[in-house]
């Protein structure tokens, strides 16, 4: 609810908080007109120079400087209104409105705004009105256009801070990704910084950002004036295209101490109301992260995206957001049958039977027209996909923005959740769209370099200011990582974001047990947030409130030392519960506070601490509350492989054991079949299983008269309830089909023979698999761009293996290429990738392939081997080294008497 209150009816409806009535045009000119905020607020200052005709704005707060008076205007194509203006007049009112938001630092909010309009206009007429607004947490101020006077070419807008201010500062890039650096208004370098920016100045601290840009616009940065304390705004583009009045984004100060700074909300104030009217679809939440966790691997698999499902499934993660690669070839090459073929349906089929839900990744370029965005944000839909993470706009310029403007209605209207990376930073837009969830422009835990613990403790000061941030932390196997395992930790409750993308691996998780207890109890939507201790750059701590707990997280860079940190979450006595770094790992304790106690843990060199806290009783055990995840069962195979033939037929027993504490009904135990496929055998069921009980069925499957060559995995499914008339849940285990191509009579695969010899650049020559690392059957199903083959043989450079023929066989055939198992690895580090295949009999070469790429297709080698008696298939490095040279011989076979 928004409420604007003109001067007229000030007296009426807020008396005595509206003193100032209109000024008239005729009034001489003063020092400045104040526009003061409530609550003891910063006030601003607008000084007109009648004599040049100049406009310039300065802040103040508590009777200190907080900015210098910094030059205000706007220059377009056909007026200039930065110089030469003529006073108009001034009008007030006050702003005061209620909203909720789905994501953010709390999401019941109250805004209220004292409203100063300024009237101006040059020597031909043009009129601008310098709006300016004042909030307990800072000013705000825009230029409005009355008349359409062309494309705006610059403003001459500019921050006069005080030049020994402490500042932190980050170098401008287009999608936001630089470390925040300690250093001053006046010794920062000269050049273009990013939004936000801070500073410590003797009124307070200020954080200069920008709220409410859209496609009328663009984007500003902030250029610096070396040696003095001067940032002017700078546009993204030399000419901002207008068509008709235009209102431009808020000049936008935060001001206060690092409490108010922290717990701000005014970027989201100055925002346009939500154009969403029910975004009760929208479901912030944990996600299960697949790219540091699994890379380029991970994005083109079904199999290892499952098992990220299953983890979120067991900790009552909501999500997994497959990462890229799912839209590409094993060369990282864009796959044009993606809408056809991809995988992503079955993944949500499968998490939709764990109650988990699937994001994906997706590049700005594949959704940047408008005929793209119609065919595939409603398939998308179609498929369950309920949230995309969208990459690599890298632009603030106008263009950009009008793209904002035009997907977010579309994601909208098709409930689609939406994490920009490669984007720009909030300006509010978390408020007009609340199915943004999270936003990157962030140094973040992608970044291998220079992710300090000095940088971190400066984001909640900055960055995270200005809304949800996707830092993506939680990468415990990064080896750049600086921070301890609990400061790590604690970074789920310092760095707000809607979507919280956790980025471990989880073996990494598994070996931290109190990481797992507190993630799986920590939300990501809060009811208050407070600044309990910290310095941008030295310390940062943060208490998040959800419902009647509250949550802590502590980070400090540099030495190790004992925190003491005032319990500011309310009076009474409290139940904490501290997860520190012990000696040897994550430990948790508990302990009763009184409201006025420090809360005291010992943190290690660049360490920190996470811990909740919940109202004591007598009797009361830990603040953890109960968590919905799917139930622990178990399916069992025999056996877990299978070969075939096709036509061929295989027995198959699979057992369903319930391992949870809670029983299950309506339970049924059969075989999931692909298409074409004959089951012999009745589901088996149970109307309930209590804990440790099971069930077991026997079941003969056919395979068609023409499968899928390769490795197909056919599930073995249980279906349950955890509650009468809830919905169904899955588990399942798979027993790995092979099939092949059957050959005509006197035709052998030579993976079937003995190998005489064999010798292999990594691991073992494979039968059937290719060479995956060291250890033997390591490999996948061969394959040479995207064509799969039943049977073969995988090296690695430099590799041979020898048969004995004895003089029996006639023809040697075999499709040769470099395996698409090398193709991420060579697409990921550019090396090697090349290989050459020889047949030799007798030691003597009879056929070579020439060199073989990675974008080369499968080669044919046909050999006549008529009196051969020791056959040799080797593969050679093509001479650039054996870097990623992994090499197949498909459906390699002879023909023999």
């Amino acid at each position: 609810m928004r409420i604007a209150i003109a001067p007229v009816l000030a007296g009426t409806l807020v008396a005595g908080l509206l003193t100032a009535s209109p000024a008239r045009a005729h009034e001489p000119a003063a020092p400045g007109w104040s526009v003061t905020g409530p609550h003891g607020g910063p006030s601003a200052t607008v000084r007109y120079d009648p004599t040049a005709g100049t406009v310039a704005l300065a802040v103040a707060r508590g009777g200190q400087t907080v900015l210098e008076p910094g030059p205000v205007g706007i220059v377009t194509e056909q007026a200039d209104l930065s110089a030469g203006l003529r006073y108009l007049g001034r009008t007030d009112h006050w702003d005061f409105e209620h909203y909720t938001t789905t994501v953010g630092k709390r999401t019941h909010r109250t805004a209220s705004m004292r409203e100063a309009r300024f009237a101006f206009a040059n020597p031909a007429g043009a009129r601008v009105d310098l709006v300016v607004r004042a909030s307990h947490d800072g000013i705000a101020y825009r230029y409005e256009l009355r008349g359409n006077y062309g494309a705006v070419l610059r403003e001459t807008s500019a921050f006069a801070v005080p030049a020994a201010s402490p500042a932190w500062l980050a170098t401008y890039s287009v999608y936001y990704e630089n470390p925040f650096i300690p250093t001053t208004a006046a010794g920062a370098a000269a050049g273009e910084f990013m939004h936000p920016a801070l500073f410590e100045t003797p009124g307070g601290y200020v954080l200069l950002t920008e709220s409410d840009v859209d496609g009328r616009y663009s984007g500003g940065r902030l250029v610096h004036d070396a040696g003095t304390g001067t940032y002017h705004i700078k546009l993204a583009d030399d000419r901002v295209l207008v068509d008709g009045p235009l209102r431009t984004p808020w000049r936008t100060m935060v001001v206060g101490d690092l409490a108010t700074v922290t717990a701000s909300t005014l970027v989201d104030d100055l925002a346009p109301r939500s154009k969403v009217a029910d975004p009760s679809w929208v479901k912030p939440g944990k996600a299960f992260w697949s790219w540091l966790a699994g890379g380029r691997e991970a994005g083109q698999s079904l199999k290892i995206q499952q098992g990220y499902v299953d983890y979120a499934a067991a900790h009552g993660w909501p999500y997994v957001v497959v990462d890229a690669g799912w839209d590409r070839d094993p060369n990282w090459d864009p796959d044009p049958t993606w809408e056809q073929t991809s995988w992503l349906p079955d993944l949500v089929r499968y998490g939709a039977a764990r109650n988990v839900k699937i994001m994906t990744w997706i590049h700005f370029s594949d959704l940047d027209t408008e005929e793209e965005r119609a065919r595939r944000l409603p398939l998308f839909e179609k498929w369950g996909i309920v949230g995309l993470k969208i990459d690599f706009m890298d632009s603030d310029a106008q263009v950009r923005y009008q793209w904002y403007d035009q997907l977010l209605p579309e994601t909208a209207a098709h409930h689609l959740m939406v994490n920009f990376h490669g984007s720009t930073i909030p300006h509010g837009m978390m408020r007009t769209w609340p199915q943004v969830v999270s936003m990157e422009g962030v140094w973040g835990a992608e970044h291998t370099a220079n992710v300090t613990t000095t940088h971190l403790t400066a984001l909640p000061f900055t960055r995270n200011v200005v809304g949800s941030m996707d830092y993506t932390p939680m990468a415990w196997h990064r080896p750049s990582r600086q921070t301890s395992d609990a400061y790590e930790l604690a970074l789920s409750v310092i760095f707000e974001s809607g979507l919280q993308n956790f980025a471990g691996r989880v073996d990494g998780y598994q070996a931290r047990p109190e990481a797992e207890r507190f993630l799986d109890q920590v939300p990501t939507v809060w009811d208050d947030t407070r600044l309990l201790a910290g310095r941008p750059g030295e310390s940062s701590v943060l208490a998040r409130r959800s419902g009647d707990r509250w949550f802590i997280g502590a980070g400090y860079a540099g030495a190790a030392h004992t925190a003491s940190v005032p319990l500011n979450i309310g009076s009474g006595r409290w139940l904490v519960e501290v997860v520190h770094d012990g000696t040897a790992g994550l430990v948790r304790d508990q302990r009763v506070l009184d409201a006025n106690d420090p809360l005291t843990v010992d943190v290690p060199n660049n360490g920190g601490f996470a811990a909740i806290a919940c109202r004591w009783h007598p009797g009361i055990t830990t603040c953890d509350r109960p968590v919905d995840v799917v139930r622990n069962t178990t399916v069992t195979v025999t056996p877990a492989k299978a070969d075939l033939t096709p036509g061929a037929s295989f027995t198959v027993t699979g057992r369903f054991t319930l391992d949870d504490r809670q029983s299950v009904s309506d339970v049924t135990l059969a075989p999931r079949v692909p298409a074409g496929w004959i089951v012999s055998g009745a589901a088996v069921s149970a109307r309930r299983l209590r804990t440790g009980e099971s069930i077991s069925g026997t079941w003969t499957l056919t395979a068609p008269a023409a499968p899928p060559v390769g490795y197909l995995d056919v599930p073995i499914v249980a279906r349950f309830r955890e509650r009468a008339g809830g919905p169904f849940f899955e588990d399942q285990t798979p027993v790995r089909a092979h099939s092949w191509r059957p050959l005509p009579a006197g035709w052998s695969y030579v993976s079937d023979l003995p190998f005489a010899a064999s010798s292999n650049g990594l691991g073992p020559v494979e039968r059937d698999t290719t060479n995956g690392a060291g250890a033997a059957g390591d490999g996948r199903g061969i394959a040479i761009r995207r064509v799969p083959y039943g049977k073969g043989v995988g090296m690695f450079a430099p590799g041979e293996v020898t048969f004995v023929l004895d003089g029996r066989c006639t023809q040697f055939v075999a499709d040769v290429g470099l395996d698409d198992e090398a193709s991420l690895d060579i697409a990921r580090t550019h090396l090697g990738g090349t290989v050459g295949f020889t047949v030799l009999g007798e030691g003597a070469a009879l056929a070579d392939s020439g060199t073989v790429g990675t974008r080369d297709p499968a080669r044919t080698l046909t050999v006549d081997v008529t009196g051969v008696r020791t056959l040799t298939l080797r593969v050679t490095d093509a001479g650039d080294g054996t870097v990623n040279d992994r090499a197949s011989w498909a459906d390699a076979r002879v023909r023999c008497a």
